[in-house]
């Protein structure tokens, strides 16, 4: 119980499966690209207590489920404190081992993040100032979608060299580059990803920190080449070559770059998986998401983590839960700010906001918002109509 606050005890546990759309595809590895308006789904998760007080969090379908909500979600939360989100967490990420598969870390990260915008919510501040406010706005470098072969799009080296161009004239502090990666036809390529990374450096300047986040499956020998050519080029961070499961791998690269290798990304057992890391000498710069690491609290242990060991801790991602922990943590340089397309508009506001998340000023940072939770702002009238159903 929080002092000086009357305890509540959360009564509800609400999903609601609603159609809203976006101008992004996938291919069949998972990567976006843009395309054509089309309709998706996604699920708006609601805690509720008995003061009627209400945290949210936008969540996939796969991940908030009537199963997860039945079977783990409901009998955790229902008739408890919503402050106590660290209890109720560990209860949660307890049942995992039992659970066959079906409650992931992605789970955990919507029941916590609902969590934490209901306590903001209650209490009148935003997130990140009840996390500590360390900043109250956030540099952000430009991460672009990977390589197509979409004409004028991210086709070619040359492309890069331009938007990277257009998005330096549009105050981003950074950029990071996904190139080209499986189902492109002529991917993966180092010789290909040297190329772009090449004509954007010469585009840019010195002075402008780039990053490559290359294709996930290289052999060692193609990671240390590329590397090597970003040592040349002097790249800030290299990030995700090799499979990340293979730490020694990591270390192999690591101990042979001037460039600073980032990571894992990916990798399952959130920040366990990462005190090994930095154990191994495998990263030089750490790496961690909201979604992936199962919440905003196991997000800010981490670079936290990161902090002791006096390295840097890079969110992996966007959104309201990201922009939180950044605005409490000092290690933590940039926003990651994507993924970016020369023909997406990633500043449209999709139906079911009202606002965007993370707008970007003429210098290139991301402000945090001053409104209580997490900062979202839902059109719940637009997803109402759009509810397919509920549970």
């Amino acid at each position: 119980m929080v002092s000086g606050i009357a305890p509540t005890t959360i009564v509800a546990v609400s999903a609601r499966l609603f159609r809203t759309t976006t101008r992004l595809v996938s291919d069949s590895d998972g990567h976006a690209h843009p395309g054509d308006r089309r309709s998706v789904n996604r699920v708006l998760l609601t805690l509720t207590d008995s003061e009627g007080n209400q945290g949210r969090c936008l969540a996939g379908a796969a991940h908030t489920g009537e199963d997860q909500l039945a079977h783990h979600v409901r009998p955790v939360l229902l008739g408890q404190d919503p402050f106590d989100r660290a209890r109720l967490w560990q209860e949660l990420a307890r049942r995992q081992r039992g659970s066959a598969g079906t409650l992931g870390d992605r789970t955990l990260a919507a029941v916590e993040q609902a969590l934490w915008d209901l306590a903001g919510r209650r209490l009148g501040l935003p997130v990140w100032k009840l996390l500590g406010g360390m900043r109250d706005r956030v540099p952000a470098y430009g991460s672009t979608m990977c390589g197509d072969e979409i004409p004028g799009g991210l086709a070619t080296p040359e492309d890069y060299a331009s938007f990277a161009e257009k998005l330096v004239a549009d105050g981003y502090h950074g950029i990071k580059l996904h190139t080209w990666m499986p189902p492109v036809s002529f991917a993966p390529s180092v010789a290909m990803d040297i190329r772009a990374c090449a004509a954007v450096r010469e585009a840019v300047g010195p002075d402008v920190p780039l990053m490559l986040d290359a294709n996930h499956w290289y052999s060692r020998s193609d990671a240390l080449d590329l590397g090597r050519a970003l040592d040349r080029l002097g790249f800030h961070w290299f990030e995700e070559p090799m499979e990340e499961h293979s730490t020694q791998s990591y270390r192999w690269l690591a101990d042979q770059l001037d460039t600073l290798v980032i990571g894992p990304e990916s990798v399952e057992g959130r920040l366990q998986a990462r005190a090994e890391w930095v154990m191994a000498g495998a990263c030089d710069i750490l790496r961690i998401g909201v979604h992936t690491a199962g919440g905003i609290g196991p997000a800010l242990k981490t670079v936290q983590l990161a902090e002791a060991f006096g390295m840097d801790c890079e969110m992996h991602g966007g959104g309201a839960g990201t922009l939180a922990v950044l605005g409490a943590v000092s290690n933590s340089r940039w926003y990651e700010r994507g993924l970016l397309h020369p023909f997406h508009d990633f500043d449209e506001v999709p139906p079911h906001l009202t606002r965007a998340v993370d707008p970007i000023d003429a210098e290139g940072y991301v402000h945090l918002s001053p409104e209580p939770g997490l900062g979202e702002s839902f059109d719940l009238d637009y997803i109402e109509a759009e509810t397919v159903r509920s549970w």
